[in-house]
């Protein structure tokens, strides 16, 4: 009989035990540490729109397309390749909290609007108010490591300009063009600017070529 009323006596010290416990941790007393917030990835673009220009009196007007790429490169990744290590050139790594705000191709489209914009009238290709189409391969847009403190924003846009007309396109030109500038700092943040750099100094080549073709018959 003692024994059943020493059980019970513990039983009841055990649960107020718990009750009291319980209510520490509803006052914090007891409360445990919560997870941390999941960390959110930067976002980069390519910087404020290039300054807007009037285009000239009679300039023929241009259909700008989508610039396309690999599938690599044609998300909103910030890529990266570690070109000293073994088999490091072919593969591209994406940075873990850094995003593009924008795909590259949609970056590099934008940007080339913004400069053709300044020369010609930039229309959207399938209406046939243009004379002139521009096509484009976005074919490199990486931060590129020669070394683990040493790197390089590197584009490369292969340009392919048509007439269009009636029965078929005729081809007026194409051309690769390609642009590396140092990144300031191994980082994301160091690849994004020198990216930014690399993407105007291609769209400033393209610009220049596109206008110095002849124009069609």
């Amino acid at each position: 009989m003692n024994n059943m009323k020493t059980i019970a006596a513990c039983a009841r010290r055990t649960w107020a035990g718990s009750v009291f416990c319980l209510g520490l941790l509803a006052l914090g007393g007891c409360a445990l540490p919560l997870p941390d917030k999941p960390t959110r990835p930067e976002p980069y673009d390519l910087g404020p729109p290039l300054a807007a220009a009037a285009a000239p009196a009679g300039a023929a007007p241009l259909a700008l397309q989508r610039v396309e790429a690999s599938a690599a490169i044609d998300g909103t990744a910030v890529v990266y390749r570690l070109l000293y290590a073994a088999d490091g050139a072919q593969q591209p790594r994406p940075y873990a909290q850094a995003r593009w705000v924008m795909s590259p191709p949609q970056l590099v489209t934008q940007r080339l609007r913004e400069a053709l914009t300044g020369t010609r009238p930039v229309v959207e290709p399938g209406l046939g108010l243009a004379g002139v189409a521009l096509g484009a391969e976005l074919q490199e847009f990486a931060q590129n490591f020669s070394a683990p403190g040493t790197s390089e924003g590197v584009v490369q846009l292969r340009v392919t300009v048509t007439a269009p007309g009636a029965a078929s396109e005729r081809l007026l030109g194409q051309r690769s063009f390609v642009a590396r500038k140092p990144a300031p700092s191994a980082d994301a943040a160091g690849g994004a600017q020198a990216l930014r750099q690399a993407t105007d100094d291609v769209v400033a080549q393209v610009v220049a070529w596109v206008n110095g073709l002849p124009a069609p018959r």
